[in-house]
């Protein structure tokens, strides 16, 4: 196979990887709300429990939880992706960059991943399998092989 080729299939799979993404980014950020919000798939540290209504911790859940939900299906991806992506940014300034420097050490490389994965999603947009996508008016474009 010749890179050219090898080239034109990867250009190709480029929308559908990008919606891969967003879908697996998207459920293991719910998780995080779930913990928050419902203690699934199991509670917060140290007692197990949840967050207080209506705490900050709160407030961050139901956004993990319903704005990952949003991702998940690509449904307004590009508003809740910048949302969120302003959310993380808050988390790792607040939470995270007090405690050091570098994000391996302070806990933060998470939140700074996962700010940087929703900025890229309020650019690009959800990909093609997407709610975003089949409401989208207009000419479709078409899929090349």
């Amino acid at each position: 196979m010749s890179l050219s080729i090898l080239a034109e299939k990867s250009t190709a799979l480029g929308p559908y990887m990008r919606s891969i993404l967003r879908i697996v980014a998207a459920f293991m950020f719910m998780q995080a709300g779930s913990m928050k919000l419902f203690a699934f798939p199991a509670g917060m540290p140290p007692d197990g429990g949840t967050a207080h209504f209506p705490s900050q911790i709160w407030i961050g859940g139901v956004l993990e939880f319903f704005g990952g939900a949003l991702l998940l299906v690509g449904l307004f991806t590009r508003p809740v992706a910048f949302i969120l992506s302003g959310m993380m940014a808050v988390a790792y300034f607040q939470f995270h960059q007090p405690q050091g420097f570098w994000t391996i050490l302070n806990g933060g490389m998470d939140a700074v991943l996962l700010c940087f994965v929703w900025l890229y999603f309020s650019a690009a947009g959800a990909g093609p399998w997407s709610l975003d996508a089949l409401f989208r008016k207009g000419p479709r474009p078409a899929v090349t092989n």
